[in-house]
């Protein structure tokens, strides 16, 4: 099945789920109480907002489970988007339930609304678990914003972030007990238990169980660490029967270095090299904890590994050429991708962009691609500009972005760059400016490939996630 057929599988799932709980909401008299004046008014808005916020949760949990539906229909990229975006409106909605609610039950009452939120607290049933449900996840929101991300490490995000988990968790009791909605019917019923119990299967399922058998299966373990470029790192690593992980180059795993505390906590990096049937590699910036600790691996320690994610590989690539744009540690699943391809002298150009050039990761891979396969490589490195395109090095702040790719691009006959490969990889402000300077240039948008660096925490001063 093609990935597009995944993607509008993945879609309708969503969608019948989202179109499924307005029907519960309608059965149970939604839109009769809707256009009533009064307390019924808001009760009925505040029903179905708590409905979309619960399912939007549970939408958010099996997501990020790295279920193979949604990780071939979206993309890894995909799904952290949709799942910020579920988050917020999960979480909006939620709000919007609790005043409803208690603004409903407050006109009926004749109560203060405080006075009437304190109520439910103390006398239905439930209710207290349902609170410390909605403080952690506030918790999770505040910490997920951009500004308190940057000022967290990425273990410590990471663990305030499983606390999700049981938000989600003690707020089932309070929709048992109280939420006729999620048992009006035995349809309704069996909707919600199926969905909890989907979700937590999820959970086991694809982020523990199969990654531990398979990581078990194959035997992965660090066989060398060495240096790369004055800021960098590469890890390389053995094990048995890799090729039928169906991994290919451009592609990236979450990582687990069984060598001791912090082992739990994984790390998603990219191949920069193209796997073999014994042989899996990464590079990475030395910048934060994880990657410092790369640098500290000894040969034999146990390696857990979940995947293969992700869409940046030539599996869908054309009869035109290939243009490479990389930024600092971007140059990793380039080079892997670049090793995998075949391609013609002159037909591949790889752009990478570093504050100097002794930065360059994987330079020596680069060299062979050069003198063994006719790689052209551009290398552009030194401080940002500070006028014209944002991607480029000040040394060229007198070209048009646009003009530039145009010039670099490789030409096969008649083969224009309408045909040509693209492929981007690196920090998101500078990958986004690449981006739109490539569609002013006129290259296809179905043949741009590229895959965020920071869906998640960055520690300071630099992302974590740096070579995806």
């Amino acid at each position: 099945m093609s990935r597009q057929h995944w993607q509008y599988a993945a879609t309708a799932v969503i969608w019948l789920t989202s179109l499924f709980v307005v029907a519960i909401w309608v059965k149970g008299g939604g839109i009769e109480d809707a256009v009533s004046l009064g307390s019924d008014l808001f009760m009925s808005i505040g029903r179905l907002a708590g409905l979309i916020s619960a399912n939007l949760l549970l939408l958010q949990v099996i997501l990020l489970a790295q279920i193979p539906l949604f990780e071939r229909g979206f993309g890894r990229a995909g799904i952290t988007r949709m799942h910020r975006l579920t988050g917020i409106w999960s979480f909006s909605l939620m709000v919007a339930h609790i005043m409803l609610i208690t603004m409903a039950y407050s006109l009926q009452g004749r109560m203060g609304l405080l006075s009437q939120f304190w109520d439910f607290t103390l006398h239905y049933p439930d209710m207290i678990f349902a609170d410390i449900a909605v403080l952690l996840i506030i918790l999770v929101m505040i910490t997920s914003a951009r500004r308190a991300r940057r000022r967290l490490r990425y273990e410590s995000w990471h663990l305030l972030h499983l606390w999700a988990y049981l938000g989600v968790a003690l707020a089932i009791p309070h929709m048992l007990s109280t939420g006729g909605d999620f048992l009006t019917s035995p349809l309704a019923t069996a909707y919600w238990w199926t969905l909890w119990g989907v979700a937590a299967a999820s959970i086991v399922i694809f982020r523990a169980g199969m990654p531990l058998m398979r990581s078990l299966r194959h035997g992965v373990r660090v066989s060398r660490v060495i240096p790369d470029g004055s800021r960098g790192v590469t890890v390389q690593m053995t094990g048995r029967d890799l090729d039928r992980l169906g991994a290919h180059a451009g592609q990236f795993f979450t990582w687990r270095f069984l060598d001791g505390h912090g082992w739990t906590r994984g790390h998603p990096f990219s191949l920069s090299a193209a796997p073999t049937a014994t042989t899996l590699q990464i590079s990475a910036r030395v910048v934060g904890d994880g990657t410092r600790r790369l640098a500290r691996l000894k040969p034999g320690t146990r390696v857990l590994l979940e995947g293969p994610f992700g869409h940046m590989t030539g599996q869908e690539r054309g009869e035109g050429g290939l243009l490479m744009l990389a930024a600092g540690a971007g140059v990793a699943p380039m080079v892997s991708i670049l090793e995998e391809e075949t391609f013609a002298p002159g037909q591949a150009v790889l752009i990478t962009r570093d504050h100097d050039e002794s930065e360059l990761m994987r330079s020596e891979a680069i060299r062979r691609l050069v003198q063994e396969k006719g790689l052209v490589h551009r290398p552009m490195d030194g401080p940002r500009a500070r006028r014209g395109a944002g991607w480029l090095p000040a040394g060229h702040a007198g070209w048009s972005g646009a003009q530039l790719l145009q010039r670099l691009a490789p030409r096969s006959g008649r083969i224009g760059i309408d045909r040509c490969e693209v492929y981007v990889c690196g920090p998101d402000p500078w990958m986004d400016a690449v981006l739109r300077d490539l569609t002013r240039a006129g290259f296809s948008a179905d043949r741009i490939h590229s895959e965020s660096f920071n869906p998640v925490p960055e520690p300071s001063p630099a992302p974590e996630r740096q070579n995806h």
